[in-house]
């Protein structure tokens, strides 16, 4: 459900026994605490409430701090557990009252602050290191709680370790706006000050942070945590880079590992055992086994500069200069891939008339009316119709910023036998839901044809790392040394993990047909909500599928209710009007499942009770 606008005043007080029952409450519901007992929040509101704090909100208890200070060491005050009700995250809640606590016992000698916590709660990890770097305070982490230690089954505790600091804010003042009344704080809610810097001084160019504006500062698999403690579950993948999760291990270790050897990082286009290594795992686990002759082009770091060198060498190669693309398709941001692309607000983008292109019907453009291809086969055999052959002809088979568009794989197989008969260069810009993401490794796999040109990015590298291929057939291969070049096509770091990623998941077909069955429970997941609201459709292929709704304004309210939920999913499409879900391909099933439980929540939201 979407959540509460923010309290006009919040209270900060020191616990009493009648707290018990809602301390208990908030604990019990947070599932990264431990809950032990009702009685022993009754002990501690009694005994540890110098040490401790609650914060009302609107005088309705809404979070605590439950903290006691060294027996061994007084200066040093041990935090036990940060709890906020779910009806108040996401405002910051439990870093100000670490805030005001540590100020209050600053003044009584308090120079350090401890914690312990387990190397998979993020929102804690997110919560203290902010703490920590806000004062510019060192922080240390050593493995504390062993779990043999626990009868329970426990997980190990790390000790988090915080200063010394000499006072607990660099000008040891309170917030701005907080006033003190008989020795409780009062604070009225004010702009966060830690986005002041991004509205002053980026761009007004940035977008995706209009819609989720959290300051995220840690992330692990599927979730994602903000500065102040709140998680949210990923159904946006880094826009696609990031197939494999966020900060996933087999990728970071051997990434810190070729770090700490002082390995090379940057080479151009240089020689470099990490290229060689990525070469042979690429050759070895992707071209081979699916009989494809590829060479391996570098073009740049992103997509765009995939799509543009795959432009210039078919037109080098044919000596020809059109390029037809497809309705609703989308390339890239730079000039030649604008020119391939259908939306009008990015094509507006370039200033310039976009030149030598022109834009075909994708598949079921006319929802069946006419024949596929009639027209373009119909000019090209005639001489006389005054239309050129192009050079090359560029294709999405999942349009997944055009509004999901999925091509029939009959469609695409007639397409590249229509350029095969022609001689035409097909190029498929994988770019998006290439690297596995519609099940198998190519989306174009099972339509059962190869490609002339192939453009890949976004998750090559696995890690999120900026990194672009463009595979060429190998006649195709004439550009002259150096006749398009770039400073960063030797991103050595990224060929550590692309290869990491390769041999961890493409090995054998194991991870593949995980992948197509979390795709086929998204699917159905998605289905059953599109199937409750009377026009609304799924679309898409793999893990890049969505619903479009008829009301073009309805997924973008959705969006922004799941994101209240805490939920990461976007809208695609001209009019953005359909919703976009892309986790990751190791999203879990669990994860799978909450997250579209969310999406129910927040379409029920906007568009009210099912049909």
């Amino acid at each position: 459900m979407p959540r509460p606008e923010s309290a006009t005043r919040v209270d900060f007080r020191s616990p009493n026994l009648e707290d018990g029952q809602h301390l208990w409450r908030m604990a019990r519901e947070s599932r990264v605490l431990d809950v032990n007992t009702s009685y022993a929040y009754l002990l501690w509101a009694r005994d540890f409430a110098a040490t401790s704090i609650v914060a009302t909100v609107d005088d309705d208890p809404g979070g605590f701090v439950i903290g006691y200070r060294r027996p061994d060491e007084p200066e040093t005050l041990m935090i036990w557990q940060v709890a906020v009700d779910e009806r108040h995250r996401g405002q910051g809640l439990a870093r100000r009252m670490l805030d005001e606590l540590v100020d209050s016992l600053s003044r009584e000698g308090v120079r350090r602050l401890e914690t312990t916590i387990t190397a998979d709660n993020s929102a804690s990890i997110a919560l203290f290191t902010s703490f920590a770097n806000a004062r510019s305070a060192p922080i240390e982490r050593t493995p504390l709680f062993e779990a043999a230690m626990f009868p329970d089954g426990h997980d190990p505790e790390l000790l988090f370790r915080i200063g010394p600091f000499t006072t607990a804010r660099p000008d040891g003042n309170a917030p701005s706006g907080s006033t003190t009344h008989g020795g409780v704080m009062s604070m009225t809610t004010t702009t966060e000050p830690a986005t002041a810097i991004f509205d002053s001084l980026e761009s007004q160019v940035r977008s995706y942070c209009r819609s989720w504006p959290a300051v995220m500062t840690h992330s692990q698999g599927s979730t994602l945590t903000s500065e102040d403690g709140r998680e949210f579950l990923d159904f946006f993948a880094g826009a696609g880079a990031l197939n494999y999760g966020h900060n996933n291990p087999a990728l970071l270790d051997p990434l810190l590992d070729y770090l700490r050897e002082g390995r090379i990082v940057h080479s151009l286009d240089m020689h470099t055992s990490a290229k060689r290594d990525f070469l042979q795992a690429f050759s070895d686990l992707i071209l081979e086994p699916r009989n494809l002759d590829y060479k391996v082009m570098f073009p740049g770091p992103t997509g765009t500069n995939s799509v543009e060198a795959a432009l210039k060498l078919a037109r080098k190669a044919t000596g020809r200069q059109h390029v037809l693309s497809f309705t609703n398709a989308f390339h890239g941001m730079t000039l030649g891939s604008l020119s391939v692309t259908g939306n009008s607000m990015k094509r507006r983008g370039a200033g310039i008339p976009l030149t030598n292109s022109s834009k075909i019907p994708y598949d079921d453009y006319f929802n069946g009316a006419v024949d596929d291809f009639m027209w373009l086969e119909r000019v090209l055999q005639d001489s006389g119709s005054g239309v050129d052959k192009p050079a090359a002809i560029i294709v999405e088979s999942v349009q997944g910023e055009g509004g999901l568009n999925a091509a029939r794989l009959e469609w695409l197989k007639a397409l590249s036998d229509l350029c095969r008969e022609y001689d035409i260069i097909l190029i498929v810009d994988d770019v998006q839901a290439g690297c596995g993401r519609t099940g198998t490794f190519f989306s174009f796999e099972e339509a059962g044809f190869t490609p002339d040109i192939v453009c890949l990015s976004k998750s090559i590298s696995g890690f999120g790392l900026p990194m672009a291929l463009t595979l060429i057939r190998p006649e195709l291969d004439q550009f002259e040394p150096g006749e398009h070049n770039g400073t960063f096509r030797g991103h050595n770091l990224a060929f550590v993990t692309a290869r990491a990623a390769l041999e961890t998941y493409w090995a054998d077909e194991s991870f593949q047909n995980e992948v197509q069955a979390k795709a086929a429970e998204l699917r159905a997941g998605l289905t059953e909500i599109a199937e409750r609201y009377e026009g609304a459709t799924v679309r898409g292929r793999g893990l890049l599928t969505g619903i479009a709704f008829p009301d073009v304004s309805a997924a973008g309210k959705i969006a922004t209710a799941a994101y209240e939920c805490g939920l990461l999913v976007e809208t695609s499409g001209p009019e953005d009007e359909v919703l976009k879900t892309m986790p990751p391909l190791t999203i879990s099933s669990e994860e799978l499942a909450r997250g579209l439980a969310v999406l129910e929540e927040a379409t029920a939201s906007v568009l009210g009770s099912a049909a």
